[in-house]
Protein backbone atom coordinates (compact mmCIF):
# COMPACT_ATOMS: atom_id res chain seq x y z
CA UNK A 1 0.00 0.00 0.00
CA UNK A 2 1.49 3.21 -1.14
CA UNK A 3 1.75 5.84 2.23
CA UNK A 4 0.05 9.51 0.71
CA UNK A 5 -0.16 10.72 3.73
CA UNK A 6 2.04 11.18 7.30
CA UNK A 7 1.41 13.01 10.37
CA UNK A 8 4.57 13.88 12.76
CA UNK A 9 4.44 14.71 16.19
CA UNK A 10 8.00 16.63 15.76
CA UNK A 11 9.05 16.72 19.76
CA UNK A 12 11.87 17.72 21.57
CA UNK A 13 12.45 14.49 23.41
CA UNK A 14 10.40 12.18 21.08
CA UNK A 15 8.56 12.08 17.74
CA UNK A 16 5.77 10.26 16.46
CA UNK A 17 4.51 9.31 13.36
CA UNK A 18 0.87 8.45 11.99
CA UNK A 19 -0.39 6.70 9.20
CA UNK A 20 -3.79 6.61 8.11
CA UNK A 21 -5.30 3.31 8.19
CA UNK A 22 -2.22 1.96 10.41
CA UNK A 23 -2.57 3.87 13.06
CA UNK A 24 1.34 5.65 15.21
CA UNK A 25 3.89 3.59 13.46
CA UNK A 26 7.26 4.87 14.92
CA UNK A 27 7.40 6.05 18.48
CA UNK A 28 11.10 7.45 19.06
CA UNK A 29 13.51 9.98 20.48
CA UNK A 30 14.30 12.57 18.57
CA UNK A 31 18.29 12.13 18.82
CA UNK A 32 20.92 11.73 16.13
CA UNK A 33 24.31 10.35 16.64
CA UNK A 34 27.33 11.24 14.23
CA UNK A 35 31.16 10.47 13.30
CA UNK A 36 32.94 13.95 14.53
CA UNK A 37 35.64 13.31 12.41
CA UNK A 38 33.88 12.92 9.18
CA UNK A 39 30.53 14.13 10.47
CA UNK A 40 28.70 11.12 9.23
CA UNK A 41 25.59 10.00 10.84
CA UNK A 42 25.81 7.16 12.58
CA UNK A 43 22.35 6.95 14.39
CA UNK A 44 18.95 8.04 14.85
CA UNK A 45 16.20 7.57 17.16
CA UNK A 46 16.48 4.45 19.53
CA UNK A 47 20.17 3.64 18.84
CA UNK A 48 21.30 6.76 19.19
CA UNK A 49 19.85 7.33 22.46
CA UNK A 50 21.45 4.43 23.70
CA UNK A 51 24.73 6.37 22.86
CA UNK A 52 23.90 9.50 25.05
CA UNK A 53 26.36 10.36 27.90
CA UNK A 54 28.47 7.17 26.87
CA UNK A 55 30.19 8.37 23.57
CA UNK A 56 34.32 8.50 22.68
CA UNK A 57 35.30 12.24 22.18
CA UNK A 58 34.70 11.72 18.02
CA UNK A 59 31.03 10.67 18.34
CA UNK A 60 28.58 13.12 19.00
CA UNK A 61 24.69 12.36 20.05
CA UNK A 62 22.44 15.29 20.83
CA UNK A 63 18.55 16.56 20.26
CA UNK A 64 18.46 18.96 17.45
CA UNK A 65 15.31 20.44 18.61
CA UNK A 66 15.70 22.89 21.43
CA UNK A 67 12.48 23.53 23.47
CA UNK A 68 10.13 22.84 20.68
CA UNK A 69 12.15 24.76 17.97
CA UNK A 70 15.10 23.58 15.62
CA UNK A 71 18.30 24.38 16.80
CA UNK A 72 20.22 22.33 14.43
CA UNK A 73 18.93 22.11 10.83
CA UNK A 74 20.96 20.27 8.99
CA UNK A 75 20.42 17.35 11.74
CA UNK A 76 16.90 18.03 11.78
CA UNK A 77 16.69 17.30 7.83
CA UNK A 78 18.15 14.17 8.66
CA UNK A 79 16.05 13.30 11.35
CA UNK A 80 12.78 14.02 9.71
CA UNK A 81 14.18 12.31 6.10
CA UNK A 82 15.07 9.05 8.66
CA UNK A 83 11.46 8.51 10.20
CA UNK A 84 9.70 9.72 7.18
CA UNK A 85 11.40 7.06 4.87
CA UNK A 86 10.85 4.24 8.09
CA UNK A 87 7.14 5.18 7.44
CA UNK A 88 7.21 5.09 3.97
CA UNK A 89 8.80 1.85 4.13
CA UNK A 90 10.40 0.19 0.70
CA UNK A 91 9.38 2.02 -2.48
CA UNK A 92 7.10 4.75 -2.76
CA UNK A 93 6.36 6.28 -5.75
CA UNK A 94 3.71 9.39 -4.18
CA UNK A 95 5.16 12.11 -2.24
CA UNK A 96 3.37 12.36 0.73
CA UNK A 97 1.43 15.34 2.27
CA UNK A 98 2.85 16.33 5.64
CA UNK A 99 0.91 17.49 8.79
CA UNK A 100 3.85 18.23 11.28
CA UNK A 101 3.47 19.84 15.01
CA UNK A 102 5.01 23.23 15.93
CA UNK A 103 4.76 25.04 19.21
CA UNK A 104 1.67 27.73 19.11
CA UNK A 105 4.67 31.07 19.99
CA UNK A 106 6.70 29.30 16.50
CA UNK A 107 7.77 32.22 14.73
CA UNK A 108 8.11 32.85 10.54
CA UNK A 109 11.84 31.72 10.79
CA UNK A 110 11.25 28.74 12.54
CA UNK A 111 8.41 28.14 10.99
CA UNK A 112 10.07 27.98 7.56
CA UNK A 113 13.32 26.00 8.96
CA UNK A 114 10.75 23.02 9.87
CA UNK A 115 9.01 23.29 6.66
CA UNK A 116 11.96 23.42 4.23
CA UNK A 117 13.74 20.71 6.16
CA UNK A 118 10.33 18.76 5.52
CA UNK A 119 10.16 19.79 1.89
CA UNK A 120 13.99 18.54 2.05
CA UNK A 121 13.66 15.07 3.40
CA UNK A 122 11.11 14.32 0.33
CA UNK A 123 7.57 14.99 0.94
CA UNK A 124 4.95 16.83 -1.64
CA UNK A 125 3.90 19.35 0.71
CA UNK A 126 3.58 20.35 4.33
CA UNK A 127 0.82 21.74 6.75
CA UNK A 128 2.52 22.84 10.01
CA UNK A 129 -0.43 22.78 12.97
CA UNK A 130 0.50 24.85 16.16
CA UNK A 131 0.66 21.92 18.96
CA UNK A 132 -2.51 22.79 21.06
CA UNK A 133 -4.95 22.25 17.96
CA UNK A 134 -3.36 18.55 17.73
CA UNK A 135 -3.25 18.10 21.48
CA UNK A 136 -6.81 19.16 21.65
CA UNK A 137 -8.36 17.16 18.66
CA UNK A 138 -6.58 13.92 19.79
CA UNK A 139 -7.83 14.69 23.21
CA UNK A 140 -11.49 14.51 22.26
CA UNK A 141 -12.25 18.26 22.40
CA UNK A 142 -14.43 19.24 20.02
CA UNK A 143 -12.44 22.08 18.70
CA UNK A 144 -15.42 23.71 16.13
CA UNK A 145 -17.89 24.13 19.09
CA UNK A 146 -18.84 27.69 20.36
CA UNK A 147 -17.77 26.71 23.94
CA UNK A 148 -14.03 27.37 25.74
CA UNK A 149 -11.36 24.30 26.31
CA UNK A 150 -8.17 24.46 27.96
CA UNK A 151 -5.64 22.30 26.97
CA UNK A 152 -2.59 22.01 28.61
CA UNK A 153 0.67 20.33 26.61
CA UNK A 154 3.36 19.19 28.63
CA UNK A 155 6.30 17.88 26.29
CA UNK A 156 9.79 17.43 26.74
CA UNK A 157 10.61 20.96 25.78
CA UNK A 158 8.28 23.63 25.84
CA UNK A 159 4.62 23.65 27.92
CA UNK A 160 1.77 24.28 25.25
CA UNK A 161 -1.36 26.13 27.27
CA UNK A 162 -4.48 27.55 25.09
CA UNK A 163 -8.11 28.53 25.15
CA UNK A 164 -9.81 27.15 21.97
CA UNK A 165 -13.26 28.22 20.50
CA UNK A 166 -14.73 27.24 17.07
CA UNK A 167 -11.71 26.38 15.79
CA UNK A 168 -8.73 28.74 16.90
CA UNK A 169 -6.55 29.61 19.79
CA UNK A 170 -7.91 32.23 21.54
CA UNK A 171 -5.63 33.04 24.39
CA UNK A 172 -2.49 30.88 24.75
CA UNK A 173 1.43 30.81 26.39
CA UNK A 174 4.41 28.75 25.33
CA UNK A 175 6.52 27.93 28.62
CA UNK A 176 9.89 26.63 27.54
CA UNK A 177 9.49 24.48 30.79
CA UNK A 178 8.84 20.23 30.72
CA UNK A 179 10.05 17.00 31.24
CA UNK A 180 13.57 18.04 30.07
CA UNK A 181 13.44 20.82 32.99
CA UNK A 182 12.12 18.60 35.22
CA UNK A 183 14.90 15.98 34.51
CA UNK A 184 17.61 18.62 35.12
CA UNK A 185 15.85 19.42 38.54
CA UNK A 186 16.52 15.98 39.42
CA UNK A 187 19.89 15.90 38.28
CA UNK A 188 20.81 19.42 40.30
CA UNK A 189 18.77 18.11 43.20
CA UNK A 190 20.69 14.62 43.97
CA UNK A 191 24.14 16.26 43.12
CA UNK A 192 23.38 18.95 45.80
CA UNK A 193 21.74 16.89 48.56
CA UNK A 194 23.31 13.51 47.76
CA UNK A 195 27.21 14.60 46.11
CA UNK A 196 25.88 12.38 43.30
CA UNK A 197 26.60 13.12 40.16
CA UNK A 198 23.45 10.83 37.75
CA UNK A 199 23.28 11.19 34.01
CA UNK A 200 20.33 12.47 32.20
CA UNK A 201 18.79 9.29 31.43
CA UNK A 202 19.13 7.94 34.91
CA UNK A 203 16.90 11.17 36.22
CA UNK A 204 14.20 10.43 33.09
CA UNK A 205 14.37 6.96 34.70
CA UNK A 206 13.71 8.15 38.17
CA UNK A 207 11.24 10.81 37.14
CA UNK A 208 9.14 8.01 35.18
CA UNK A 209 9.30 5.65 37.87
CA UNK A 210 9.07 7.44 41.40
CA UNK A 211 7.94 11.07 39.97
CA UNK A 212 5.32 13.18 41.50
CA UNK A 213 4.12 16.35 41.53
CA UNK A 214 2.68 16.45 45.11
CA UNK A 215 4.44 14.87 48.46
CA UNK A 216 2.47 11.74 49.54
CA UNK A 217 2.33 10.18 52.37
CA UNK A 218 2.85 6.59 50.97
CA UNK A 219 6.18 7.28 49.25
CA UNK A 220 7.65 5.57 46.02
CA UNK A 221 11.46 4.85 46.05
CA UNK A 222 14.00 3.74 43.29
CA UNK A 223 17.63 3.05 43.30
CA UNK A 224 19.96 5.68 41.52
CA UNK A 225 23.43 5.08 40.16
CA UNK A 226 26.01 7.72 39.01
CA UNK A 227 29.48 8.84 40.34
CA UNK A 228 30.19 10.28 44.15
CA UNK A 229 31.56 13.98 43.74
CA UNK A 230 34.24 13.89 46.55
CA UNK A 231 35.69 10.71 45.35
CA UNK A 232 34.92 10.22 41.60
CA UNK A 233 33.81 5.84 42.68
CA UNK A 234 30.79 4.79 41.41
CA UNK A 235 27.62 4.66 44.05
CA UNK A 236 23.87 4.66 44.63
CA UNK A 237 21.38 6.14 46.53
CA UNK A 238 17.61 5.27 47.10
CA UNK A 239 15.54 8.48 46.22
CA UNK A 240 11.83 8.72 47.06
CA UNK A 241 8.60 10.43 45.19
CA UNK A 242 8.49 13.26 47.81
CA UNK A 243 12.08 14.33 47.46
CA UNK A 244 11.08 14.18 43.23
CA UNK A 245 8.43 16.70 44.40
CA UNK A 246 10.52 19.08 46.13
CA UNK A 247 12.74 18.78 43.65
CA UNK A 248 10.35 19.98 40.77
CA UNK A 249 8.13 22.20 42.31
CA UNK A 250 9.55 25.37 41.10
CA UNK A 251 8.70 24.57 37.93
CA UNK A 252 5.42 23.02 38.09
CA UNK A 253 4.49 26.61 40.05
CA UNK A 254 6.00 27.98 36.92
CA UNK A 255 3.56 26.03 34.37
CA UNK A 256 0.51 26.94 36.78
CA UNK A 257 1.38 30.63 37.17
CA UNK A 258 1.31 31.08 33.14
CA UNK A 259 -2.22 28.73 33.07
CA UNK A 260 -3.42 31.64 35.52
CA UNK A 261 -2.04 34.32 32.92
CA UNK A 262 -3.59 32.72 30.29
CA UNK A 263 -7.01 33.20 32.39
CA UNK A 264 -6.36 36.74 32.25
CA UNK A 265 -6.21 36.96 29.12
CA UNK A 266 -9.54 34.70 28.29
CA UNK A 267 -12.99 36.32 27.80
CA UNK A 268 -14.99 35.71 30.76
CA UNK A 269 -17.88 33.75 28.75
CA UNK A 270 -14.75 30.98 27.78
CA UNK A 271 -13.59 30.77 31.35
CA UNK A 272 -16.96 30.04 32.60
CA UNK A 273 -16.76 27.31 29.86
CA UNK A 274 -13.04 25.83 31.23
CA UNK A 275 -14.60 26.41 34.85
CA UNK A 276 -17.52 24.09 34.23
CA UNK A 277 -15.43 21.51 31.90
CA UNK A 278 -12.03 21.47 33.28
CA UNK A 279 -8.21 22.00 32.47
CA UNK A 280 -7.61 19.05 30.08
CA UNK A 281 -3.38 17.98 30.30
CA UNK A 282 -1.82 16.09 27.61
CA UNK A 283 1.92 15.35 26.71
CA UNK A 284 4.06 13.39 27.90
CA UNK A 285 5.02 15.09 31.09
CA UNK A 286 1.00 14.85 31.76
CA UNK A 287 1.89 11.32 32.82
CA UNK A 288 3.63 12.66 36.29
CA UNK A 289 1.61 11.51 39.65
CA UNK A 290 -0.57 13.70 40.93
CA UNK A 291 0.04 16.66 38.09
CA UNK A 292 -3.54 16.84 37.67
CA UNK A 293 -3.90 17.51 41.59
CA UNK A 294 -1.23 20.39 41.64
CA UNK A 295 -3.08 22.28 38.97
CA UNK A 296 -6.33 22.17 40.21
CA UNK A 297 -5.03 23.01 43.49
CA UNK A 298 -3.17 26.20 42.05
CA UNK A 299 -5.66 27.30 39.77
CA UNK A 300 -8.61 26.81 41.23
CA UNK A 301 -10.25 24.39 38.17
CA UNK A 302 -10.59 21.27 38.05
CA UNK A 303 -7.95 19.03 35.82
CA UNK A 304 -7.71 15.88 34.38
CA UNK A 305 -4.89 13.84 32.25
CA UNK A 306 -6.60 12.84 28.58
CA UNK A 307 -6.67 9.08 27.54
CA UNK A 308 -3.48 8.65 26.32
CA UNK A 309 -1.66 12.12 26.88
CA UNK A 310 1.76 10.87 25.51
CA UNK A 311 -0.08 9.77 22.07
CA UNK A 312 -2.53 13.13 21.83
CA UNK A 313 -0.52 15.80 19.67
CA UNK A 314 0.60 12.19 16.57
CA UNK A 315 -3.47 11.66 17.14
CA UNK A 316 -4.86 14.90 16.17
CA UNK A 317 -2.29 14.65 13.16
CA UNK A 318 -4.16 11.98 11.95
CA UNK A 319 -7.78 13.50 12.39
CA UNK A 320 -6.42 16.51 10.63
CA UNK A 321 -5.15 14.14 8.01
CA UNK A 322 -8.56 12.56 7.27
CA UNK A 323 -10.28 16.09 7.61
CA UNK A 324 -8.01 18.07 5.83
CA UNK A 325 -11.03 20.35 4.38
CA UNK A 326 -12.44 21.08 7.97
CA UNK A 327 -9.54 21.99 9.86
CA UNK A 328 -7.84 24.17 7.15
CA UNK A 329 -8.65 27.41 9.95
CA UNK A 330 -6.45 25.33 12.18
CA UNK A 331 -3.57 25.23 10.04
CA UNK A 332 -0.87 28.12 10.54
CA UNK A 333 1.11 27.51 7.17
CA UNK A 334 1.39 25.28 4.05
CA UNK A 335 3.66 25.08 1.75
Amino acid sequence: MFVKKIGIDLGTTNTLVFVPKKGVVIFEPTIIAYDLRDNKTLAVGKEAKEMLGRTPDDIGAYRPLKEGVIADYKTTKIILKYFISKALGGFNFFKPTLIVSGPAGITSTERRAVINAALEAGVREVFLVREPILAALGAGIPINSASGHMIVNIGGGTTEIAVISLGGIVSWASLRVAGNKFDEAIVNYIKKKYNLAIGEQTAEKIKIEVGSALAQKNKLETEAKGRDLPTGLPRSIIINSNEIAEAITPYLEEISETIRSVFLNTPPELAADIIEKGIVIAGGSGLLRNLDEFIGKITGVNAFVAEDPLYCVVKGTGIVLEHLDIYKRALMSKK
